[in-house]
């Protein structure tokens, strides 16, 4: 899918700034309100303290290194009794990790699973040049990569607190945030057993800006990517070589079926399968994303870099 530039840079710009100023001031909504179900945390990274927004199942079971071991097989019922799913939903550029829960509600549609929703540091964006808006690195040695390691703690600690399951985990988020997840799963090799992004490329995926193959560390991994078709601000034709990438790097069929309403999937020899949401609107995300993200999730778990669908 060949990419058409805008007529001129200014009303792009412009169409561009307004976009990201209505969703940081959406995300930026009052933060202040409790959340049922969510605690607020804290760790220290690189001598910085990061902020999250932790969600555990009422049936929480204490790390026990015996049953997260990879040796559980992934199709073992007991698993899901022992272990439990993770899920990281990092929020976009100029957004709030309060904004963020009651955006996303993952731990509302799937109560078993630990689910954490991380807050950004002032990061510079497109329309951000100084960084005065929370955000999350955007490639391996951004920002000293302060997100990538905020990352490695928090699922160590996680780890050491929590019966969490290696073999399911999973990221997700909008915007910055999606370019976030794509960041994780390109340097967070074999860690994922699935990903669902929305609204932004994997860096370096876009036709010809960088050299070599973005993806070459990445085994076929499951993606659920979701698109506005009226996107002005990531338009849609940035966003199509990526899941183009995926397709292939997944050995994903070149037939898309109808997997469920308002998706379609191309189904994968490995068991790696590509879903794509796309909705009429532009640079925003779909309420309805939500519930289908989980079904996703649910669908797929990890078993020594080789991705199976779970019973």
């Amino acid at each position: 899918m060949k990419f058409h530039a805008p007529n001129t840079l200014i009303p792009w710009l412009i169409a561009m700034s307004m976009a990201l100023i209505t969703i940081a001031n959406a995300e930026a909504q009052p933060n202040q309100a409790p959340l049922a179900g969510l605690s607020p945390q804290t760790l220290r990274v690189q001598d910085v303290e990061r902020q999250y927004l932790l969600a555990l199942p009422n049936n929480l079971q204490p790390a026990n290194p015996a049953a997260q071991a990879d040796s559980l097989p992934s199709s073992d019922k007991k698993r899901e009794t022992l272990v439990h799913p993770v899920v990281f939903v990092w929020h976009g550029h100029g957004g709030a990790m309060k904004h963020s829960a009651r955006t996303f509600r993952i731990h509302e549609l799937w109560p078993e699973a630990i689910v954490v929703y991380p807050q950004g540091l002032p990061t510079p964006g497109m329309t951000d040049p100084k960084g005065t808006k929370s955000g999350w690195q955007k490639f391996d040695g951004d920002q000293n990569n302060r997100d990538l390691l905020f990352f490695d703690k928090l699922l160590d600690d996680l780890t050491k607190s929590c019966a969490v399951d290696r073999k399911r985990l999973y990221s997700m988020g909008h915007s910055n945030g999606a370019a976030f997840t794509y960041l994780l799963a390109m340097e967070r090799p074999e860690m994922f057993a699935a990903i669902a992004p929305s609204a932004a490329p994997a860096r370096g995926v876009r036709a010809g800006l960088f050299a070599g193959d973005p993806l070459a560390k990445i085994s076929p991994l499951p993606v659920m990517h979701i698109v506005g078709t009226d996107d002005k601000v990531v338009p849609r034709s940035w966003q199509i070589p990526t899941i183009e990438a995926f397709k292939k790097k997944n050995e994903c069929s070149p037939d898309a079926k109808r997997w469920e309403t308002g998706c379609v999937i191309y189904e994968s020899k490995v068991h790696a399968p590509v879903v794509v949401m796309e909705h009429s609107g532009g640079h925003t995300y779909p309420q309805e994303a939500n519930a289908r993200i989980v079904q996703f999730f649910k669908q797929h778990s990890r078993s020594d870099g080789v991705h199976r669908p779970s019973k």
